[in-house]
């Protein structure tokens, strides 16, 4: 019988099952390997492409243009380079590529591209980059769109507890001055609520604001979004401008700055300390007049000793240093909190609740809520959802899809599980388990940040989670 070679059978349906597309030639510039996702990607058929030259197979490229071919010729990696193209079907295509050399005993035999396909991110940037120019020339209807778009100001935040109170107080004082702004909370505590309180209560209200999240674009994509384009600032790009330019004279609002790479955070310290902008792939130095709101959901001592922010624009930002409490260490204000958002919903919804009950307050109370007050919200949403018109006071069975926040209190001692016919395996397992599903929930199902909280590795973690939900 003959052997099986597992490896190969493994490394196989890797390559053809994997979400990206590889493309491997060989030292004489032949297609050795070109996998399924590839070739959707570049409207090929495998067979097409398979023991070919390169060359014969995309007759628009050089030995200059053609990325394995540059590699294989300097043996030099070419890392995160965004291309934007019309495919084989007449499809535009954007990618961000990484094309590495491949040796044997210190010789060059050939060299990999891997493409991961961001089309549909790029389309949706592209969208709101046009959404925005739109927003900023239709000069016309300004008073209209104006009122068709939420603006938040000081009277939204809500909440009477001393330390919300500092918050506010230090935002109402940052909306006088240009100087750069650090906002530090926890997800769901109001970041940009603040952000853009400070902007419209502000000398800057007049002027543009505009809110942009760093975790949710890939970094090529970024600082295009940033910076603008110029034509040759990658394969397939145009000239438009960016963000920077659409703020000019207003604010900048940057979420999760702590997610930006270190290089991007470069960039941007210099734009901050120099006051002009380079678009990417452009020679012109541009003027701009944005002040810079950050936010940040880690502690900001935390990510310098993570090294996640770079020390100098760490401190570049940290000219007004705001933080927000979270929910759990302001509990005095969920009442509060609670009143207003029964009756938001009432409004929306066309309901008559006059309060929630005692029984359901003191869950809340109990709750660690860590979506925070968001969370507070989208809970009660779905509850005044849920109740009758005739209904008056929101109960615990109002809250069906939010039943883990009526829940008793997790069992904390281990004399509870003292029964008949228990093992102390049992009762520790019963313990870890308990342990695990409340860090769960505290942590919003995050895997990775229940694990570190935990101390434990995330694949122990998700073991334990298999064997616990089995």
């Amino acid at each position: 019988m003959k052997k099986i070679d597992l490896n190969k059978i493994i490394m196989q349906n890797i390559l053809h099952h994997a979400d990206i597309g590889i493309h491997v030639i060989d030292n004489e510039r032949r297609t050795v390997i070109y996998n399924k996702v590839m070739a959707q990607l570049e409207g090929l058929d495998t067979n097409q492409v398979i023991e070919k030259d390169i060359l014969d197979i995309f007759p628009s490229l050089n030995e200059e243009t053609s990325t394995l071919i540059k590699v294989l010729h300097t043996g030099e990696a070419i890392l995160n380079s965004t291309q934007s193209y019309l495919n084989f079907k007449g499809q535009r295509i954007t990618t961000i590529n990484s094309t590495i050399p491949l040796y044997s005993d210190d010789k060059i035999i050939g060299a990999l591209e891997i493409a991961n396909n961001i089309t549909h991110i790029k389309n949706l940037s592209d969208q709101l980059i046009e959404l925005q120019n739109e927003l900023s020339s239709a000069k016309s209807s300004k008073k209209s769109l104006r009122a068709k778009i939420k603006r938040y100001n000081f009277d939204d935040i809500i909440g009477e507890d001393p330390s919300m109170s500092l918050a506010k107080k230090i935002a109402k004082k940052a909306s006088n001055s240009s100087s750069s702004v650090l906002i530090y909370g926890d997800t769901g505590t109001g970041k940009e609520l603040f952000a853009q309180s400070i902007h419209y209560g502000g000398i800057r209200a007049n002027k543009p604001f505009i809110a942009q999240n760093c975790a949710a674009i890939p970094e090529a994509l970024l600082e295009g979004i940033l910076f603008g384009t110029d034509k040759g600032g990658f394969t397939g790009a145009v000239e438009r401008e960016g963000i920077f330019e659409q703020a000019n004279g207003g604010t900048l609002m940057l979420d999760e700055i702590n997610s930006m790479s270190l290089p991007l955070q470069a960039k941007l310290l210099r734009v901050l300390q120099e006051g002009y902008i380079r678009r990417v792939g452009g020679t012109k130095d541009i003027p701009i007049d944005v002040r810079i709101i950050a936010t940040t959901n880690e502690e900001p001592l935390e990510t310098l000793k993570k090294e996640t922010i770079r020390k100098d624009l760490y401190y570049r930002l940290n000219v007004i240093f705001i933080q927000i409490p979270s929910l759990k260490e302001r509990k005095k204000d969920i009442l509060i909190l609670s009143n207003h958002f029964v009756n938001k919903y009432n409004s929306i919804l066309g309901k008559k609740i006059e309060k929630i009950s005692e029984e359901v307050i003191n869950s809340f109370m109990e709750y660690t809520w860590p979506g925070n007050v968001r969370e507070l919200g989208n809970v009660i949403e779905g509850a005044m959802n849920i109740v009758d018109d005739e209904e008056r006071i929101l109960k615990k069975e109002d809250f069906i899809s939010s039943i883990y926040i009526m829940q008793d209190k997790p069992l904390k001692n281990a004399i509870v599980f003292q029964e008949k016919n228990k093992t102390l395996p049992n009762i520790l397992e019963e313990m870890e388990k308990d342990i695990i599903f409340n860090a769960l929930n505290n942590n919003q199902y995050n895997i990775s940040k229940t694990a570190e909280e935990l101390g434990i590795k995330r694949q122990t973690l998700q073991h334990k989670l298999k064997k616990y939900k089995s």
